[in-house]
């Protein structure tokens, strides 16, 4: 439940009250002291008698929400009508739509666009099958593959509900990396069929982007896929969260003085996320890394060590540690947290070392509250919109495609991650720097096109892209 009155559970509410009089501000009053926040209030009609008002408030949840129409409906004189859910009404009949690029106004267009002239385009696609990346949306578009079974903080939810979260992650792919993304919401949690499916589909892409497919089966797929497929393969759940998370990182350093090569990380969390982090944080120069999950640290001679959990304690924890989190924690530099609710409190920061970094990532409560961490931490992440430094997927996985789709790119490989990672950290300025603000906002203008640039060139892109006025065949 969100503390505060969110935009995510607005609602509108058409109602009318007299004429005159003070009914609108007892109104208003009214929503104020339930603890609504009123964020709009519209006169639709107006009579001699009768005001009609759209009144547009933020609530905590969906029971304040109905507590709220309920507190309207008690003011004197106030008779209520419709009352609209503003999420549901933007989510009603989708969020995108597919459009043509070129007009069709006469039966020349119909003939270029389809048959007989079509023709003649599938014919040089067949003699050089290259030849699909410019001449059809394979240049511009990737798939986003799901099979519903780890939703954002929903779990396993199935791939008809997932939709809406794939209908969202293209819409964000347009429009901050003009990007053209098909949501495929697979009925199938069968690794197999999920490959099959996959390599079925995607010779009409120019990537795929995995999302929400829980662990560790979202290994075998990405990693299989990356073998048998010619096209860059890229786990958001993943490399999205690294790549910012690293960025973030950074920048945390540089308020703190300190550098990546010299401080111990304490990570808790050994999923998908977690192990993707670990990754690209050694990438990057990364030394002293160690990681817990429910059962404690990560070592060697832990018992029960298989898969990921296996290249985690080989790679990590060079030192030995053994214990819990809270044992690993103490004296460590950077906690980072992509697991559970309140794994760590206000005494575990307070026993890191000076000037740490905690970023308490969980959804949509963090392995720490906050306002506790402050009071220990120099600087403090969260992945939440509503508190500074928000470690938000979004800010990498546009930037990223745009540059992998620009430089035609077969694969994804940790150098064009961690491109992605520092270009996304040098958005923010020394000017700009502070604790509060080390990940920029996602509606910079400068994020997508700098991580573009940086994967586009990480690929071996080119510098400057090209501008196409002609096609010949």
């Amino acid at each position: 439940m969100s503390a505060v009155p969110s935009v995510s559970y607005s609602i509108t509410v058409r109602l009318e009250v007299p004429a005159g009089g003070t009914s609108v501000s007892r109104l208003t009053t009214a929503v104020e002291q339930a603890g609504g926040a009123i964020t709009a209030l519209d006169v639709t009609a107006s009579g001699h008698e009768r005001l009609q008002i759209d009144v547009t408030c933020a609530a905590r949840d969906t029971t304040h929400a109905d507590q709220l129409v309920q507190v309207m409906a008690s003011v004197e004189g106030v008779t209520i009508g419709k009352v609209s859910d503003r999420t549901f009404l933007m989510h009603l009949g989708g969020k995108i739509q597919m459009e043509t690029k070129h007009p069709i106004r006469n039966r020349d267009d119909l003939s270029m666009i389809y048959t007989p002239g079509v023709a003649r385009v599938c014919t040089a696609i067949a003699k050089n099958p290259e030849d699909a990346r410019r001449l059809t949306i394979k240049r511009n578009s990737i798939a986003v593959i799901t099979d519903g079974s780890a939703v954002l903080g929903l779990g396993n939810i199935g791939p008809q509900a997932a939709l809406p979260v794939m209908e969202g992650k293209a819409a964000l792919f347009k429009r901050f990396a003009g990007i053209d993304a098909w949501p495929l919401c697979l009925d199938t949690q069968d690794t197999d069929e999920i490959i099959a499916v996959a390599k079925a589909v995607a010779p009409g892409f120019a990537g795929i982007n995995l999302e929400d497919i829980s662990a560790p089966r979202c290994f075998e797929v990405e990693a299989r896929l990356r073998e048998c497929l010619d096209i860059p393969v890229f786990h958001d759940d993943q490399h999205g969260t690294a790549i910012v998370v690293l960025a973030a990182l950074l920048n945390a350093l540089r308020v703190v003085g300190k550098r990546l090569e010299d401080v111990r990380i304490v990570m808790s969390g050994a999923g998908a996320a977690g192990t993707a982090i670990i990754k690209l944080l050694l990438h990057a120069g990364a030394r002293d890394i160690v990681v817990a999950d429910i059962a404690g640290v990560v070592h060697r001679d832990r018992e029960g060590i298989t898969g990921q959990l296996a290249w985690l304690a080989e790679h990590t924890n060079a030192l030995g540690v053994t214990g819990s989190l809270k044992d690993a924690v103490r004296g460590a530099d950077v906690f980072i947290g992509v697991s559970a609710p309140g794994v760590i409190d206000a005494d575990d920061v307070a026993a890191m070392a000076e000037q740490s970094i905690v970023f308490a990532l969980a959804n949509p409560e963090p392995e720490i509250d906050p306002a506790e961490a402050t009071r220990y931490a120099a600087v403090v992440a969260t992945g939440r919109s509503d508190f500074p430094n928000q470690i938000n997927n979004v800010l990498a996985f546009p930037g990223v495609f745009r540059g992998l789709l620009d430089a035609r790119s077969n694969e994804i490989t940790p150098p064009m991650l961690l491109a992605a990672a520092r270009a996304l950290a040098s958005v923010v300025t020394d000017d700009e720097l502070n604790a509060a603000y080390i990940t920029p906002s996602v509606f910079n203008p400068d994020v997508h096109t700098t991580v573009a640039r940086a994967v586009r060139l990480a690929a071996g892109g080119p510098e400057e892209l090209p501008v196409e006025t002609e096609v010949a065949l």
